[in-house]
């Protein structure tokens, strides 16, 4: 068999983007400008360019600037997805990314993106559904002995509102004791000096920022919450 015998495979990077919004988590579509399903809502994606990219993550990051007008601080690659199937164009592969960000850094993607409940997903092209579904789980499953939640958090931020960004991840109550242990298991904040969170009912409290080592990577423990 000849190289030019040998089908074309379509290759792509998609990008799961989670935020939270009025303690939803949400993921961020853009509508498709071209077929297959043009005008449908869909994962932020593109083809990889090999003359370009390094990698899939450099091909990451510069989809989710072109689509979607920012840059996360925190990309994860989840999964590859493959097949002949997938994509009507194709036999294809689609590495996909999780980017985690503050809802005030979508203020920058205004009028390019639509936020969705993960909850509650429209019927979307491809199988982004099936990329959507496996990224809420690795961050609900990752958000148990990891910092990772943290990177949805406007900073400066009070612990009491860290604990409510893991409890909305989680979609379940935390124990405030066990939540204040593992924060300081993971090791991940550091106090803004001087910063105090005022004006409440209660007592001042401390405001927080992550520390520059785990801005970019994971804090991990070794149990769970």
């Amino acid at each position: 068999m000849t190289s030019d015998s040998i089908p074309a495979v379509i290759c792509t990077v998609d990008v799961v983007l989670l935020t939270l919004e009025q303690a939803t988590l949400k993921v961020a579509l853009v509508r498709r400008e071209r077929e297959p399903f043009a005008q449908a809502l869909a994962l932020p994606g593109g083809y990889i360019h090999a003359q370009d990219d390094v990698d899939a993550q450099a091909s990451a990051v510069r989809v989710l600037r072109d689509k979607a007008g920012l840059d996360s601080p925190y990309l994860e690659q989840l999964a590859t997805f493959t097949g002949a199937v997938r994509d009507p164009r194709g036999w294809s592969v689609a590495v996909a990314y999780c980017a985690l960000v503050p809802s005030a850094v979508l203020a920058q993607a205004a009028g390019r993106v639509e936020l969705v409940a993960v909850d509650a997903l429209p019927p979307l092209p491809f199988d982004h559904r099936q990329i959507v579904d496996t990224a809420v789980l690795r961050v609900r499953s990752k958000s148990q002995y990891s910092s990772l939640p943290v990177h949805l958090c406007a900073e400066p931020f009070t612990l009491p509102q860290l604990q409510a960004v893991y409890e909305a991840v989680l979609g379940e109550p935390v124990n405030k004791v066990s939540f204040r242990r593992k924060v300081d298991e993971l090791a991940m904040l550091e106090p803004v000096v001087g910063a105090l969170q005022t004006g409440g009912a209660h007592r001042p409290a401390q405001l927080y920022r992550v520390r520059p080592a785990y801005r970019r990577q994971l804090s991990l423990s070794a149990r769970g919450l």
